[in-house]
């Protein structure tokens, strides 16, 4: 059985470090050790919504929890409905996940562009407009989750416009300068549009 040691981790840590360990472990149990609290509860939802078997035990101020599968065969990564008819293009409009406080919602944003790195379907394109240039430029936390998006084949623009606004085009880090023709162009022949 492989142990993974999750405490201590600000979230999604744990649920995307448990699910590296379960697609490795190919079929084999698991055992998680976790904070009680939001880990706890995120990463035996993430377990079960996936076909998984949970039991837990209180350990060392947290929690040890015993991920089995189901079958013998690995459980695949969960995918997206193919065939959507289209790209899919995800607008990111603000620095910001949310409308509440400005500090948890850049902590949601960065969180959310990190995870996407552990999905198996990724946007074809994300568009950057308005403070979320913010993200692309110099001095953004996400920049090396952004490169490597690119690097898996995500189109990652910024707005031209927005970038002047904010005197930040010299400082574009990742992806390129795009204009608002190609936006709308973009987002009207989508197949889906994820707005942020």
């Amino acid at each position: 059985m492989k142990i993974i040691d999750c405490r201590n981790m600000a979230c999604p840590a744990p649920v995307v470090t448990t699910k590296r360990a379960l697609e490795e472990a190919g079929g084999e149990t698991v055992q998680v050790l976790v904070d009680p609290g939001a880990p706890r509860e995120n990463v035996i939802r993430f377990a079960e919504n996936r076909g998984f078997a949970v039991s837990e035990v209180e350990a060392d101020n947290g929690f040890a929890l015993t991920i089995t599968s189901p079958g013998s065969a690995p459980v695949e990564p969960v995918r997206t409905v193919a065939g959507k008819g289209g790209k899919t293009v995800m607008l990111v409009a603000s620095d910001r996940l949310g409308d509440g406080p400005e500090e948890l919602g850049r902590l949601l944003m960065k969180n959310f562009i990190i995870t996407l790195l552990d999905l198996a379907e990724l946007p074809d394109r994300m568009l950057f407009v308005n403070t979320g240039v913010l993200l692309t430029t110099e001095g953004s936390e996400v920049l090396e989750a952004l490169q490597s998006l690119g690097n898996r084949g995500v189109e990652v623009l910024s707005c031209g416009v927005c970038l002047d606004f904010f005197h930040r085009k010299e400082k574009l880090v990742a992806g390129s300068v795009t204009n608002m023709f190609t936006i709308a162009e973009s987002l009207l022949g989508a197949g889906s549009v994820v707005r942020l």
